[in-house]
C-alpha cells in the first residue's frame, strides 16, 4: 500500500491538552490570480472625477430638453417653433399668449425652486453627514406652513403676495428654533435632526389645529399646501430673488469646509474649519434656499432629498461638485414632475407637489428595503 499523500490544508499545532501535536485544517492559500489589483481599485474614483465635467454639461442639456418641454406642453400642445417665436417675434396670437403670459413665468419659477431646493438638500445632507436628510428636517416647512395659516386665519390675508413675507418668516423663526433646541453653537447632526422632528410635531399640529377651526382657512390653505407652479406671478420670484441669490452664493461658498466636515468635526477641527460657525451658516443658507422656494410654491417635497442622494452616485460626496449637480438636475426633475401632472388627467392637473411626493415615495421605500444605505 502507497503512503497517503500529504494534505497541504492540515498542518499540526500543538495541542492545547498536552502529549504532542494535532491536526488543524486551515483554509487554502487563494490562487495567484484572485489577489486584489490596486490599480483597479483606484480605477473606478479616478473614472469618476474625470466624467465629473461632462456630467454637469448633460444635465445643463437636459435642463434645457425640460426648460422647452415646460414651454410647450399642457392642456393645449404648442410646437416648438411657435414656442420660439411667441418668445422672441410674438404676433399676438392665443399660442403666444399662454406661452409667453402663462408657462413662462410657471417654467422661470420651476427652475429657481428646483435649483434652491436642491442646494438645500445638499446643504442639509452634508451638514448632518445623513443621505436621508431633507430640508424640511429644519423646521423650514412647518414654520412656513404655521405663519401662512396664522396670516390667513387670524390676520385675514388671502393674496400670495400678502402670505409672502409670513411664509418667509415662519420659515426664518422655526430653523433658529431648531437650531437653538438642538444646542445653538454646540448643536450636533443628531440633535439637530431630533429638535427638527419635535418643532415639525408641534408646528404641524397647530396647523391643523387652527385650519379645522376656521373653514375659509382650511380652503385657502388647502390649495397653498399642496406645492404647486400653477397660477404663480413673476412677480413673486423677483420678490424672493435677492434671498435665494444670497442662500446660493453662501451655500456654494460653504462647498469646501462643508467638505471636511463630512469627513468628521475631529478632522475638520484638525483641517482648521470652524466647524461652529460653518454650522450656524449652513442654517442660514438652507433657511434662505428652501423658505424661499416654500414661500413661492408652498411645501414640495422630497426634491431636496431625491436629487442629492441620485447626483452622489455619478459626482461623488464632495460638496463642490455635489451642489452644482443639484442646482442643475433639481429644476429637471422639478420641470418634468410638472409637466407629467399636467397632462396624467387632461384637461385637469396634478399639482407638482403631488408628483413629487409620489415618485419620492416610491425611492424612499428603496432606500429603506437596502440593506445598508451609503454614507457620506
Amino acid at each position: 500500500m502507497s503512503d497517503p499523500v500529504p494534505n497541504p490544508a492540515r498542518r499540526p499545532v500543538p495541542n492545547p491538552r498536552g502529549g504532542g501535536l494535532v491536526s488543524a485544517v486551515t483554509a487554502p492559500a487563494p490562487p495567484p490570480d484572485t489577489a486584489p489589483d490596486p490599480a483597479a481599485s483606484s480605477r473606478a474614483p479616478r473614472t469618476r472625477r474625470a466624467l465629473r465635467p461632462a456630467g454637469l454639461l448633460l444635465g445643463l442639456v437636459l435642463l434645457a430638453a425640460a426648460f422647452a418641454l415646460s414651454l410647450a406642453v399642457g392642456a393645449k400642445g404648442i410646437p416648438l417653433d411657435q414656442v420660439w417665436s411667441g418668445l422672441f417675434t410674438p404676433s399676438g396670437t392665443e399660442n403666444d399668449a399662454i406661452v409667453r403670459d402663462l408657462r413662462l413665468p410657471r417654467t422661470l419659477i420651476g427652475v429657481a425652486v428646483g435649483a434652491a431646493l436642491g442646494l438645500g438638500g445638499a446643504v442639509m445632507q452634508t451638514l448632518t453627514r445623513n443621505p436621508l436628510a431633507d430640508p424640511g428636517l429644519l423646521g423650514v416647512n412647518a414654520g412656513a406652513s404655521a405663519a401662512v395659516v396664522t396670516a390667513i386665519g387670524v390676520l385675514g390675508i388671502t393674496s400670495f403676495t400678502g402670505y409672502l413675507w409670513f411664509a418667509l418668516a415662519g420659515a426664518a423663526v422655526a430653523a433658529t428654533a431648531v437650531h437653538a433646541l438642538g444646542g445653538g453653537r454646540w448643536a450636533t447632526p443628531v440633535r439637530l435632526a431630533l429638535a427638527g422632528t419635535a418643532v415639525n410635531a408641534a408646528l404641524f399640529g397647530y396647523v391643523n389645529g387652527l385650519s379645522l377651526w376656521h373653514l375659509s382657512t382650511l380652503d385657502e390653505m388647502r390649495y397653498w399646501s399642496v406645492g404647486t407652479l400653477a397660477k404663480r406671478d413673476v412677480s413673486l420670484l423677483l420678490t424672493v430673488a435677492p434671498l435665494l441669490t444670497a442662500g446660493a452664493l453662501l451655500a456654494f461658498a460653504l462647498a469646501r469646509p462643508l467638505g471636511a466636515i463630512a469627513l468628521g468635526e475631529d478632522h475638520a477641527l484638525a483641517l482648521g474649519t470652524r466647524v461652529r460657525r460653518v454650522r450656524v451658516l449652513s442654517v442660514v443658507a438652507i433657511t434662505l434656499l428652501c423658505g424661499s422656494a416654500t414661500a413661492v410654491c408652498g411645501p414640495i417635497a422630497f426634491i431636496g432629498l431625491m436629487i442629492p442622494h441620485a447626483a452622489r452616485a455619478f459626482c461623488g460626496p464632495d460638496p463642490r461638485w455635489l451642489m452644482p449637480y443639484c442646482a442643475v438636475f433639481a429644476p429637471v426633475l422639478l420641470l418634468v414632475s410638472d409637466v407629467i401632472g399636467r397632462v396624467v388627467v387632461p384637461p385637469s392637473e396634478i399639482e407638482v407637489g403631488t408628483v413629487t411626493a409620489f415618485l419620492g415615495g416610491l425611492l424612499f421605500i428603496h432606500l429603506v428595503r437596502q440593506r445598508k444605505v451609503a454614507q457620506l
